[in-house]
């Protein structure tokens, strides 16, 4: 099979054949239909934290047809359209038992959607409910990550509600505020390049960061915001949002920051100010996520800005590392 493996930190990714995937007994074999970009993926690429090795095939939001069902997969059948959930735990533990795999001591972070073919848990799968695509199936690991921000803030009907960041997380959370009973939804970004996207995902104004951000978003909610979502994940950006929450809100970073940051502790402080971390979600979220795929006014579908051969990958990987237009950027492996 065609796939896109990792070669070395800082260089881009090689289209080569790779030996196709044998899957075990309680897994599946897929044909990769879509696999989302992420901005992960390129903090992987980059960044020796993240401990990827040479050959590796990264690619965590995918979804497929499942080609060959292994004995102990579960109830699934060839022809099969499922998206999958990247966080494998054992499947026996507590938390596994709950529908949280991301919190098992033994859990992986799974990759193989730059690929045609990729085996995974069955555990990890959830078949697609008749007119979802595949296609569209790809989105729903993103939805569910944003998703379990909005409830790890515990967001109350008609909070205010700010995002920082206008990427594919960040336009999700404005989805989910918006279906989930936020009073007002605010974009920013030093960019305006995403504010139709945002608006069509369910924000009611967009602003950029500027001297007058403050004032502005202020506002266009009627008020400071009750609950700051940080979705970029660079230093300083969860004290700056400490600065725009009003006394006693809420900050959920859902930024991924592998350096280590800094905050105005006294500001924090005197504000009272809650400071929410959040990363993954659980297989309910997920649920949650493949249904609101069959959306109506404001749909997730909104996110997808272009969808790519797997070719194309490398050069639209490397373009993702500046600011463009481009929000979420799909991978058709048998695209041409």
């Amino acid at each position: 099979m065609k796939a896109a493996l990792f070669d070395r930190l800082g260089a881009p990714l090689k289209i080569m054949d790779a030996e196709d995937p044998k899957p075990k007994t309680d897994y599946l074999l897929l044909k990769v239909c879509r696999c989302g970009i992420c901005g992960s993926d390129l903090h992987m690429t980059e960044d020796p934290v993240f401990g990827v090795e040479a050959g590796d095939i990264l690619g965590h939001e995918f979804s497929g047809e499942v080609v060959e069902v292994g004995s102990k997969a579960g109830a699934f059948k060839v022809g099969d359209q499922v998206t999958v959930a990247p966080n494998r735990g054992c499947g026996r533990c507590a938390s596994c038992l709950k529908g949280e795999p991301a919190w098992c001591n033994d859990m992986v972070l799974i990759g193989g959607g730059y690929a045609q073919y990729s085996a995974v848990a069955g555990r990890q799968c959830r078949k697609l409910p008749w007119g979802i695509s595949a296609a569209d199936g790809a989105l729903a690991e993103p939805l569910s990550v944003a998703l379990h921000g909005l409830l790890r803030a515990g967001m109350g009907q008609g909070d205010r509600v700010l995002i920082v960041g206008a990427g594919a997380i960040g336009l999700a959370v404005a989805f989910w505020a918006r279906r989930l009973g936020a009073g007002g939804v605010a974009v920013t970004d030093i960019h305006r390049y995403q504010e139709a996207r945002a608006m069509g995902l369910g924000a009611d104004a967009f602003v950029t960061a500027d001297p007058d951000q403050a004032a502005n978003i202020e506002a266009t909610l009627g008020g400071p915001p009750d609950i700051v979502f940080e979705c970029v994940g660079k230093p300083g950006l969860i004290d700056h949002c400490i600065s725009l929450v009003r006394p006693r809100g809420k900050i959920v970073a859902l930024g991924l920051c592998t350096v280590r940051d800094h905050l105005d502790s006294f500001r924090a402080i005197t504000k009272e100010v809650t400071v929410i971390m959040s990363v993954f979600f659980n297989m309910h979220e997920f649920a949650t996520a493949i249904d609101a795929l069959d959306s109506g006014r404001y749909a997730p579908q909104n996110l997808i800005s272009e969808t790519v051969s797997l070719g194309g990958l490398p050069d639209a990987f490397e373009a993702l590392r500046k600011r463009t237009t481009q929000c979420k950027v799909l991978v058709d492996p048998f695209g041409v």
